[in-house]
């Protein structure tokens, strides 16, 4: 009895997952989440292109022409969805991973700051969402706002997690490649709006520049997953032997 009970135990402790292993999760589906509910509703978005079009084209709930470009999403629901549960999941990974940190390094300010952009990230990708661009004024102006706090907030979120993450025994590579990846984004956006707004240069399509600032954020969320999986693969290896 004793031994069936000790195995049950850790039978038990097996099917538990960690703080690590939610938050892996978490944070991969969020990328899976918005990677995949952008190529479901472009794949029926006539003439859709990557490099040209917007992102929020594809939540346009209406047919016609913005901005001089064509929009026409059939599955816009799909997309304006996407936006807001990879936000929601994206958030609770954030949430979920600091808690699970020593409680020093859960007070310093980088962790701090960590969890703040991702609840702006959160709540900035839930307003493109919720009121999609071709949202007529004034309240169309909230989805220019949150597109701004989702790609801000999200790419500050990399570097805060970055620095952060060498309380906690990261490593030198994972920190360097969290904050290159959040500069990396910032100024994406920023070329994104010199290059966008100006008839004097034209570098790269609109499109182009608008999705380094974005996917900077989910290349982040499956490298982090990824890397946490593995990890913990390797310690319970490690432990079983």
């Amino acid at each position: 009895m004793v031994a069936e009970r000790t195995v049950e135990a850790r039978s038990g402790r097996n099917l538990r997952l960690s703080p690590a292993a939610v938050t892996a999760v978490l944070w991969i589906l969020a990328a899976a989440v918005y990677v995949g509910g952008e190529a479901i509703a472009a794949s029926v978005f006539p003439g859709y292109s990557y490099a040209t079009n917007y992102i929020s084209d594809l939540g346009a709930p209406v047919v016609g022409s913005y901005q001089g470009r064509a929009v026409d999403s059939p599955l816009h629901a799909v997309m304006n969805t996407a936006f807001v549960v990879k936000g929601l999941l994206y958030l609770a990974a954030a949430l979920v991973v600091t808690r699970a940190v020593p409680a020093g390094a859960r007070r310093h300010v980088v962790t701090v700051l960590f969890i703040v952009f991702a609840g702006i990230h959160c709540i900035g990708v839930s307003l493109v969402g919720f009121v999609p661009e071709t949202t007529p004024l004034p309240a169309g102006s909230l989805h220019v706002v949150g597109a701004g706090m989702a790609i801000v907030g999200g790419n500050l979120a990399l570097i805060a997690g970055g620095i952060g993450s060498r309380h906690i025994g990261a490593s030198r590579a994972y920190i360097v490649v969290s904050v290159a990846l959040g500069v990396i984004g910032i100024a994406a956006l920023a070329m994104l709006m010199a290059d966008g707004g100006s008839v004097d240069f034209d570098i790269l399509p609109d499109g182009v520049w608008e999705r380094a600032a974005v996917y900077t954020i989910t290349v982040w969320e499956v490298l982090t997953g990824v890397l946490l999986l593995s990890s913990l693969g390797r310690a319970r290896s490690l432990s079983e032997r």
